[in-house]
């Protein structure tokens, strides 16, 4: 199945490029830590990193990656989807993504549909499964984000994502506030993240220091 996938994505990408113009980006990154939806996935510094191809037409491909402290210690990521505007001040996107573990079992690996709507700094967006991480049943997730410049040097972003599913193990709300800029070409973020639940791997009023790269 992880071959077909590949397969599918590889060809696709492939026969897109041929017919349209295509900007290609990239980006690396080292963080204290890696948190998903207010669950520790690292447990301590993680490196990341992907590519994303984009089309005029608004549609995109890309994969991204991270070490993590299970499923073999790496996730590897891809997804497709499509992007565009409303207006000058609503913008919308919709795609697919899936979450891969090379080095771990298939029955940890998951799909999800996702998409959401911007008006202005603001996004409202969500995230569905039929069958979330290590086959636990359905899932569904739904955020708010909220990002304003802090005069010309700073950016200050807010985050709420709220988790429900079959298994309740994996349910909670997530908090997370981020102050981000740039110096010597690299992108600098400190994040305070939280979550409803207390204990495990859920967050617990943490703070992660991630530093960036676009390539």
């Amino acid at each position: 199945m992880k071959a077909i996938k590949t397969a599918i994505f590889a060809a696709t990408l492939m026969s897109s490029a041929s017919v349209m113009a295509a900007e290609v980006s990239g980006n690396v990154a080292l963080s204290s830590d890696y948190f998903f939806r207010g669950i520790d996935q690292s447990g301590g510094e993680a490196l990341s990193g992907g590519f994303d191809v984009a089309f005029e037409s608004g549609f995109y491909v890309g994969t991204w990656a991270s070490s993590i402290d299970f499923s073999g210690g790496l996730e590897l990521d891809y997804y497709a989807g499509y992007g565009g505007s409303i207006s000058d001040s609503v913008s919308y996107d919709v795609g697919y993504l899936y979450y891969g573990y090379p080095q771990g079992p298939t029955t940890e690996e998951f799909e999800e549909f996702y998409g959401s709507i911007s008006f202005g700094d603001a996004t409202v967006g969500f995230a569905l499964s039929d069958d979330y991480y290590a086959s636990t049943g359905s899932s569904t997730y739904v955020y708010v984000d909220y990002g304003f410049a802090l005069g010309e040097d700073y950016s200050l972003g807010f985050h709420y994502g709220n988790m429900t599913a079959d298994d309740a193990a994996n349910e909670a709300d997530d908090y997370s506030v981020s102050l981000s800029t740039e110096a010597a070409g690299l992108g600098l973020d400190l994040s305070w993240i939280d979550s409803s639940e207390n204990g495990g791997l859920f967050a617990d009023n943490q703070f992660v220091l991630t530093i960036s790269k676009s390539l």
